[in-house]
């Protein structure tokens, strides 16, 4: 049972109360529901398994009012993570807070996204807890801030670098170099000065340690926090071998000169230097994975030019409202979106939809801020500034992608919570094993280090991140907006695309081809239509108007106005009932077609969607409007079936128009004469059969699909309700980019199994190496400096691999 507050709009008395509980309470696994008319708000305590928050909203929208989840989602950088033990950590402690819905941590962004409700707890209360787990919460910065506070971490990182190369190769050298045959100075000669040998290790070994202190300090913290993390093993694994080195000098001190070969110094400095070149390594190639971001910011102009008072003022864009009149002169970037007043020009908007060909633009047309007019000044209107911007809008979209989770995550996930203590504990068991068998204390001392050095979860934590951080971006690149990790995840699984019609595989920009007229002539047919359709959205009534306006046709006005949603309209002008529709609405309406009926099949066969026209219940016509297809979408067709995927066209339309237009772009199977609210029950039915569904549309009546779908895609030109229902947003409006999205979370998915496959299997193959299992068999021990490169080399193998996929390209 779990208790949610929502606050309700649109209540204003004690009968609203009641309406708005009883709504509710009706629902199955709905134990109590109380509203609050001063605070305007519903408590209701009800059955997870049996009905969800969004059920509880939608029989309080149906009831007449409208629920606001006091859900909030907010981005908080995490600093001081390191590995995928980490990430554990700092996911369990904020989990545990009562009120969060869902908290993910991305350790390539350094950033935890959290969903919490507000009623219950602040956001400060989440920062607490990411405190309370020994890791620092901050503001999530702006793009420049992080940038510049990573450079400085980098540029610090490379100090440390070269301090800790600076000593540790000549403590290698004074080391091994006489194993070797190099020569050493007499008064360090381990022959002549042992004391010496051993105390000129000890001082650079120390200052080695002093320059990597902070994965001691973070190490031994997290360890005290019993938490182990990366540092912990690097710290413990180190501190071993160095502690081992100070008990060599005592005894090498105290006369006994058999432990003067056997200081160790020479590994604490090693592992901890190559460790600090992964780590650098690793720093530089992350910053790399969040170009695409960074290029979207760089994007907007600093500045716009604004018409105040018949005078150009130059403000700074923060300073924009809507409303303004904005001049931009050929070759400067538009500042904010609005709508052209004067001027004619082509705009490059390639930053918003991947096109590289320039619009043409003119008085009336939408502008997008950060596009680049080309030839012509032109003056507009601002509609959308700050955060509502497209490109502000595009930004979000692909951060909240780079922040979210892939399911596959799952599992490395739950290892990496138990992976680092589980790592301990086998350094121990192994390394006691050898000592118990009699392989004395270095042998032992090697096997415990080697295990600690080699095992570090860095890799696991990084394998998912960077991979959908690198192909969201590059999805951005193509106007391929992917919405989620989850989205990405269940796009590689698609093997039917459903496509909607109108908008969609045509262009939703029709025109009347046929008018078949009786008693009337083919001009009073028209104009009884487009008086009739005049303020219509629809494609097909703005295509009438269009033909009657285009004929200088004079419109009467209406007397009254019905409309039949997937059927058509009622209307009355000038005394006289005339109804406009398909056969569905004539024959709920008792009307008879005739002869009529004949000859709109023959229209429909040849892909056109006949609308029939009565006057006062007699047959008077019939006007045939026909959709051109889009160029792309044939070829689109062509390249899902070389996928191995299966169209379907979902359409309202007539079954003969949807076949032939199917036949002529190669769609297996076509869903005709579907009305709006059945065409997520359509996708269903599809899914039943045990497909994984694609959904794309553009329109309103397409928002239900686009939901119920295992992903949806919507066309960019279409509608925000679109948008926002769908998982995947085209920018361009071209259904070819369906391919590229699909083909895009393929390699993503692909690029992130590997990761995890090398994650895994590093760690599957080394830990048993480092453990002495060759060497059990006859094979050589493994060193703990070639565990230390072998760690650095994973973390950066499993970047460099995210990183392929900035080079791809779409298919077609």
């Amino acid at each position: 049972m779990t208790t949610k507050t929502l606050k309700i709009e649109g209540m204003t008395c004690a009968a609203c109360v009641r309406r708005v509980e009883r709504a509710v309470a009706k629902l199955e696994g709905v134990n109590e529901a109380l509203v609050n008319l001063a605070t305007e708000t519903l408590k209701v305590s009800f059955e997870e398994e049996k009905l969800s928050l969004n059920d509880v909203e939608a029989a309080v929208d149906k009831a007449g009012y409208k629920a606001v989840s006091a859900i909030k989602h907010a981005r908080v950088g995490v600093q001081g993570m390191t590995c995928a033990a980490c990430v554990s950590r700092v996911e369990r402690f904020v989990r545990k807070v009562d009120g969060v819905e869902k908290a993910d941590v991305n350790l390539a962004a350094e950033t935890l996204t959290v969903a919490f409700d507000s009623d219950i707890i602040r956001l400060s209360d989440i920062k607490k807890a990411v405190e309370k787990a020994g890791y620092k919460a901050v503001e999530e910065e702006k793009e420049d801030e992080h940038r510049d506070r990573k450079q400085q971490e980098i540029d610090s990182m490379k100090k440390r670098l070269i301090v800790s190369i600076v000593f540790t190769v000549p403590l290698l050298i004074i080391a091994m170099g006489h194993m070797l045959g190099m020569p050493l100075p007499s008064f360090i000669d381990p022959h002549h000065h042992p004391l010496s040998f051993g105390m000129v290790q000890l001082i650079l070994a120390s200052i080695v340690i002093i320059a990597g202190r902070k994965f001691f300090i973070a190490g031994v913290k997290n360890l005290i926090q019993l938490s182990p993390n990366m540092d912990s093993l690097i710290a413990i694994g180190t501190s071993a071998a160095y502690l081992y080195g100070l008990f060599a000098i005592y005894k090498i001190s105290q006369g006994n000169m058999e432990y003067t070969m056997d200081l160790y110094f020479e590994s604490a400095g090693t592992i901890l230097t190559l460790i600090t070149l992964g780590k650098y390594l690793e720093a530089i190639t992350k910053g790399k994975t969040s170009e695409a971001i960074k290029k979207l910011m760089g994007l907007t102009p600093k500045t716009a030019v604004i018409l105040k008072d018949e005078e150009e003022k130059i403000i700074a864009i923060d300073e924009v409202e809507v409303g303004d009149i904005i001049i931009v002169k050929p070759g400067e970037k538009l500042p904010v979106d609005g709508t052209i007043i004067e001027g004619l020009t082509s705009i490059d908007e390639a930053m918003l939809t991947g096109e590289s060909i320039p619009v043409e633009k003119t008085v009336g047309d939408t502008v997008y801020g950060a596009s680049i007019n080309k030839n012509g000044m032109i003056k507009y209107k601002a509609t959308k500034v700050g955060k509502d911007t497209a490109l502000s809008r595009i930004i979000k979209l692909v951060e909240d992608a780079q922040g979210s989770k892939a399911p596959i995550a799952k599992m490395a996930d739950i290892i990496s919570g138990y992976f680092v203590p589980v790592v301990i504990g086998l350094a121990l068991i192994s390394s006691l094993t050898w000592a118990i068998f009699g392989h004395g204390t270095i042998f032992s001392l090697t096997i415990f280090i080697s295990v600690l050095v080699i095992a570090c979860p860095c890799a696991l934590g990084l394998a998912t991140p960077t991979a959908i951080m690198v192909g969201t971006g590059k999805g951005a690149e193509f106007g391929v907006l992917i919405k989620s990790g989850e989205a990405l995840e269940t796009s590689y699984k698609i093997n039917t695309v459903v496509f909607d019609k109108t908008g969609t595989i045509t262009e939703g920009k029709p025109k009347v081809t046929d008018i078949v007229a009786i008693d009337l002539n083919e001009d009073q047919l028209l104009a009884y239509a487009a008086a009739a359709e005049k303020g219509s959205e629809h494609p097909l009534g703005e295509a009438i108007v269009a033909e009657a306006e285009y004929r200088g046709l004079e419109l009467s006005k209406l007397d009254s106005f019905k409309a039949i949603p997937g059927k058509g309209i009622s209307v009355v002008i000038e005394g006289k009932t005339i109804v406009l529709g398909n056969k569905k609405l004539f024959i709920d309406e008792d009307i008879i077609i005739g002869d009529l009926e004949e000859k709109a099949e023959k229209l429909s066969r040849e892909g056109k969607t006949p609308m029939y026209l009565s006057v006062d219940d007699k047959m008077s016509g019939v006007i045939a409007v026909a959709d051109t297809v889009k160029q792309n979408s044939k070829n689109a067709i062509k390249a899902l079936h070389k996928m191995g995927i299966e169209v379907v066209m979902l359409t309202g339309d007539n079954k003969n128009t949807a076949e032939a237009i199917a036949r002529e772009v190669g769609i297996d199977r076509v869903v005709a004469e579907v009305m709006p609210e059945d065409k997520s029950r359509k996708v269903k039915d599809i899914q039943a059969e045990g497909r994984k569904v694609a959904m794309v549309g553009d329109g309103i009546n397409d928002a239900p699909a686009l939901a119920a779908a295992d992903v949806g895609i919507a066309i960019g030109s279409g509608t925000d309700v679109a948008i926002e229902s769908a998982d995947v947003v085209l920018m361009r409006s071209d259904i070819l980019d369906v391919i590229t999205a699909i083909d895009l979370s393929k390699k993503t998915i692909r690029n992130i199994k590997q990761n995890l496959f090398w994650a895994f299997g590093y760690n599957t193959l080394g830990i048993p190496v480092a453990m002495g299992i060759l060497y059990a068999f006859g094979g050589p021990l493994l060193n703990p400096m070639l565990a230390a490169f072998a760690m650095s080399f994973s973390s950066v193998s499993v970047l460099l691999n995210a990183l392929r996929l900035k080079n791809y390209k779409p298919l077609i």
